[in-house]
């Protein structure tokens, strides 16, 4: 009896053991751009935001996630005290004015996120400065109207012009202090390097490229530009803080193999490389970025972008960083193909049986309060029922 005993305690043990020792990164997205997921609506009271941003992480935290993608930084504005740039008027619904009662929602975030042992990814838009023209909010103090050379304007929106070095020079300015005074795990940012192409309509930045082009064609021109920001970023994080990670969450498709032997069998209208200028592979292979979250948010056998090929496709180009790959648990109910309880398990299983895999991040946070087909519960009872390790980058120096 005492060895059967023994035997039943060294067999729990080492389940669990194995349990806690599995590794996989499990996050959502928050999105604070035009209060998407946080807060619920602008100048929402604080405690009532406070307790917003409580609710979302104790519903992530039981369906099984161990981190969350948190965007502080959606339009050259802030979540926090900043010396650079104003509030955010997703905050407190005028650009510039601080919460009241004051209190720094990022240290509060960040507090929360770590108290429930979950990571804190700060993501931040890159070169978006002006959400809407004419009706955003914007303040005396923000950047566009301190240095309006450093703009151009497209399709309504206002950006950093990415041949600026003045511009970039800032950005990385901006991403330091967030680095040095706040604990974050990781810098993020998303798929918004030069902007997605109007029809018809180029981006204005004949001039930049007139004074500083140097000889390159305007498209290599462009991606150098992109190139630049991401090499002084990632330098000054790892001079800031090395063990902080640095990653990209890109446009699902680097390039189709029609315009080049290295990319997918895809169809995709636009790309990073020729459309966005972001040449994510290079960023990989030069050590750039810790993490790409490539953004698959197709289903499988769709006609331009299937989810099965592009999975594949990024599983042979990670050069030996984490891979993280997007799921678009939003289109949940869009289609008929995403009326089916099936496709998101079907997705995490896939992506755990394909090699150079270490997790995933769901978008975004406000599709999981209404359980849609059924996937929280598939996360808790099933594909998440037991916790997992964030992957481990052993490039990188143990958090001081």
């Amino acid at each position: 009896m005492v060895r059967c005993l023994l035997f039943f305690t060294i067999l729990c043990f080492s389940f669990h053991l194995s349990a806690q020792s599995k590794q996989e990164f499990r996050a959502v997205w928050i999105a604070t751009v035009d209060n998407i997921d946080w807060p619920s609506k602008k100048g929402l009271p604080v405690d009532s935001q406070k307790a917003e941003f409580i609710r979302i992480l104790d519903l992530h935290k039981s369906n099984g996630m161990n981190a969350v993608v948190m965007q502080v930084r959606p339009a050259t504005d802030a979540f926090y005290p900043s010396p650079y740039e104003p509030w955010s008027e997703w905050l407190s619904g005028v650009q510039g004015k601080p919460p009241s009662p004051y209190y720094d929602p990022l240290a509060f975030m960040i507090t929360e996120t770590h108290k429930r042992g979950m990571e804190f990814h700060a993501w931040c838009n890159p070169y978006r400065a002006d959400f809407s023209i004419g009706k955003a909010s914007i303040a005396p103090s923000h950047v566009t109207r301190i240095h309006p050379d450093w703009f151009l304007d497209y399709g309504g929106k206002k950006y950093f012009d990415p041949g600026n070095k003045a511009a970039q020079a800032f950005v990385v300015e901006v991403i330091r202090d967030i680095t040095q005074r706040y604990d974050v795990d990781a810098v993020h940012f998303d798929d918004y390097f030069y902007p997605y192409r109007i029809a018809n309509v180029e981006f204005p930045d004949s001039a930049t490229y007139k004074q500083y082009s140097n000889g390159l064609v305007k498209d290599d021109w462009r991606r150098s530009n992109v190139d630049s920001i991401i090499v002084a970023l990632s330098r000054m994080i790892k001079q800031t803080k090395p063990w902080v990670k640095f990653g990209i969450s890109p446009f699902g498709v680097w390039r189709n193999s029609d315009k080049d032997p290295l990319g997918s069998n895809t169809k995709a209208g636009q790309t990073n490389y020729d459309d966005l200028y972001a040449d994510i592979l290079l960023w990989l292979r030069k050590n750039w970025i810790d993490y790409v979250a490539p953004q698959l948010y197709w289903e499988f056998g769709h006609k331009a972008a299937p989810y099965e090929v592009l999975i594949d496709w990024w599983s042979k180009h990670t050069y030996g960083k984490h891979c993280y790959i997007g799921l678009g648990i939003y289109r949940a109910g869009s289609s008929d193909v995403w009326k089916d309880s099936t496709l998101i398990p079907r997705q995490i299983e896939l992506l755990r049986n394909t090699p150079n895999m270490q997790g995933m991040i769901f978008f975004s946070s406000k599709t999981f309060n209404k359980n849609p087909n059924g996937w929280n519960d598939s996360l808790r009872s099933n594909y998440f029922k037991e916790p997992a390790l964030i992957p481990e980058m052993n490039w990188l120096p143990k958090k001081q």
